[in-house]
């Protein structure tokens, strides 16, 4: 796996790729939030910008290669998921890759490796969080530790090969009003193996303004009111990084006096 060989690299080398703004093109490190956070996690990661320009790490060699072809193939799954989503909605397929500028939508590479952690009970992979953007397609090595929280209480997802986890995002919430909810979730550790997941993050374009879609606001049954005020995704990406993990969701931020849409968990896709 070339995310592997990449945290295999010396410190000094991985130190080349570091970055502390959520916009930078590329970004290697272990904490969560290193702009906020004093913290650190048991967690190395590496966030890598695929789409619409696609970068990558010039170390290790081969890397560059294998992740320009598995986010191209990733993303058309997205694709296919999203237009699925459209038609569940009553709206046409293509409305969401029109209406999020999909052409110029914001696709990254996540690579997280989680070591043997030697007193797991005093560690946290990732705290709880959801994801930006309109969907997240995740793959593991078969070792445990993602967890969602359902009505109060974290639930441990089942690790499955040859498949993709489907994470539900803020920005999918924010334009079905609600309909599809965005999955709260965690990353543990444990002192048996090391746990590498690879998430491929797809969101709108950056200057896409997401607010709840205005044929949804509309029925035979009376109007809707919007749950959410329209923001701009890369306003919502430094809001998210001004936020210390575990606080308030930017959700509160976006919902409107009228109706007040809490952070609530969709059960996770399993895409055999």
């Amino acid at each position: 796996m070339g995310a592997k060989v990449f945290f295999d690299l010396a410190e000094e080398e991985k130190q080349e790729f570091k970055g502390n703004n959520v916009l930078d093109p590329i970004r290697s490190g272990t904490s969560f939030n290193v702009s906020v956070e004093k913290a650190f996690y048991w967690r190395d990661f590496l966030k890598v910008f695929v789409h619409p320009v696609f970068y990558s790490p010039t170390k290790p060699a081969g890397l560059s290669e294998i992740s320009l072809e598995y986010s191209q193939r990733v993303r058309e799954i997205a694709r296919g998921l999203l237009t699925g989503i459209s038609e569940s909605l009553g709206l046409e397929g293509s409305y969401i890759e029109k209406a999020m500028d999909l052409e110029r939508g914001k696709q990254i590479f996540i690579a997280n490796l989680y070591p043997t952690c030697p007193q797991p009970e005093l560690a946290m992979g990732m705290p709880p969080h959801s994801d930006h953007g309109l969907l997240t397609l995740l793959i593991q090595n078969g070792i445990g530790g993602l967890q969602i929280q359902h009505k109060g209480k974290w639930v441990n997802v089942g690790t499955h090969s040859n498949s993709f986890l489907v994470n539900t995002g803020d920005h999918l919430e924010i334009l079905s009003n609600g309909r599809y909810k965005s999955v709260l979730h965690r990353a543990i550790v444990n002192n048996k193996g090391t746990r590498i997941s690879i998430a491929m993050a797809h969101g709108p374009s950056l200057d896409s303004v997401v607010s709840p879609a205005p044929e949804l606001l509309v029925s035979s049954e009376g109007d809707e009111p919007a749950a959410y005020i329209g923001m701009k995704y890369k306003d919502y990406l430094e809001l998210q990084q001004s936020n210390k993990p575990g606080s308030s969701s930017n959700f509160s931020s976006l919902a409107t006096a009228s109706v007040c849409v809490y952070q609530t968990m969709k059960v996770i896709m399993v895409l055999l």
